[in-house]
């Protein structure tokens, strides 16, 4: 078993944003060729703890190089109060002869940058006909400084980071960072949500609601909304946008805004094609002058496996990680 640490992850993934929407995308066209398999994750919750979750997502890659395995990861949002990340992971990989695991990697790290770089391939193939020179990050959190970094790099000529968080605090802290993650960005920090969602033509939200709160009547027209965190948008608002999902059976569940929206119209023909079918074609989709994009991506269990396998790969080359003998009968 080759125990593969969050440091040596980094090492590996880290400066590579334009590889990893690549292998993003790739993950993406396999799924939509129907060559993966993706069960629903399965959703641990506790009794009286509404906020805290550990998620188990299995998945199969297949395509040229076929992969398999689990993620197992956990949100408890008081983490940010105790000074640690909100979201921690481990990813088991399986070997596909024997079906015997033979990796355990640090998840964290590959959940975020597989997040960010699925936001960044959405940004990109979404705003071709209009480049956006602002993006607004609703949320100051790990997930919307790997977006900041991904988009940069899939869409570049970003002029102005506009940030909103609920913690003025947090807002402030992570201004220092997003100025080091765009240099040549100016960095703005507006005090409601509804200023970031007007700032600019491309919002990346990603908190840790679990509730609603949010409607898109203050984004410009045209605007893209990259809803990452999938429960703040108001439902009733997603009626009148474009939306794109990764996989509609997934992005329909566990009380998402989708979810959501399609119990308040009896039906989902509000969802536009998939980002895997726009991959493969993009005359899929053409969007109304004007309307408001939404991409709100479930998060499918075969990116991380995706991001993992490349991290073994690259792990066994570079002679990385901790090889415990003994673990397996």
């Amino acid at each position: 078993m080759l125990i593969i640490r969050h440091s040596e992850v980094g090492q590996i993934l880290n400066g590579r944003e334009l590889e990893n929407i690549e292998a993003v995308a790739d993950a993406y066209r396999i799924h939509a060729q129907g060559d993966t398999a993706v069960p629903h994750s399965i959703f641990l919750r506790f009794p009286g703890q509404p906020r805290n979750r550990i998620i188990g997502l299995p998945a199969y890659r297949g395509g040229e190089k076929p992969a398999a395995g689990m993620k197992w990861i956990s949100s408890f949002p008081a983490n940010i109060d105790r000074g640690i990340q909100r979201a921690n992971a481990a990813i088991i990989l399986n070997s596909l002869e024997t079906g015997r695991p033979e990796a355990l990697v640090e998840g964290s790290l590959i959940s975020a940058k597989r997040t960010a770089a699925s936001a960044a391939l959405a940004a990109e193939l979404l705003t071709r006909d209009r480049r956006p020179d602002g993006l607004s990050l609703i949320g100051c959190g790990v997930i919307n400084l790997e977006i900041l970094r991904h988009t940069r790099a899939a869409v570049p000529g970003l002029k102005t980071v506009t940030l909103y968080d609920s913690s003025a605090e947090r807002a402030a802290s992570f201004a220092a960072q997003a100025a080091e993650a765009a240099p040549e960005a100016r960095v703005v920090t507006v005090t409601t949500a509804e200023e970031a969602l007007a700032a600019d033509g491309l919002v990346s939200i990603a908190t840790s609601a679990i509730e609603p709160h949010l409607d898109l009547r203050a984004a410009v027209p045209g605007t893209v909304v990259l809803h990452i965190s999938l429960r703040d948008l108001l439902p009733e608002s997603l009626l009148d946008a474009h939306n794109i999902v990764d996989d509609v059976d997934h992005a329909l569940r566990e009380r998402t805004s989708l979810h959501l929206a399609e119990q308040f119209a009896g039906h989902h023909d509000f969802i536009d094609p998939t980002i895997g079918e726009l991959l493969l074609d993009e005359g899929t989709f053409t969007p109304q002058s004007g309307r408001t994009i939404v991409y709100a991506p479930f998060g499918l269990g075969v990116l991380d496996i995706a991001l993992a396998d490349d991290v073994l790969t690259t792990a066994r080359q570079k002679g990385l990680g901790v090889e415990v003998e003994g673990f397996l009968p």
